[in-house]
């Protein structure tokens, strides 16, 4: 799963990579979803740095795209706003 957003003339792309991970407990295989984000600025077509792959809080992989999808697009929002931040000083 891949979504694009524009945000404060930059633009977000939020790709959910999955794997599934044999739970010993249960003796089956579950996904596992990561989020990778990248960050480039509107118009530029070089990142503004490398791609970021997160998982949640615990270092663990996310159990659902869904949460892993809006952590990335959140993470994002946050990164672009620090950017902006620090370019106002």
């Amino acid at each position: 799963m891949d979504r694009t957003y524009q945000y404060k003339g930059f633009t977000m792309e939020v790709a959910v990579e999955s794997n599934f991970s044999w739970t010993q407990d249960a003796g089956t295989a579950s996904p596992a979803y990561v989020a990778v984000v990248t960050i480039e600025q509107t118009g530029n077509p070089v990142a503004i740095f490398s791609p970021l792959r997160l998982g949640d809080a615990g270092g663990k992989a996310f159990s659902t795209e869904g949460d892993a999808l809006m952590t990335g697009y959140s993470a994002a929002r946050r990164i672009v706003d620090d950017l902006m931040a620090v370019e106002s000083h």
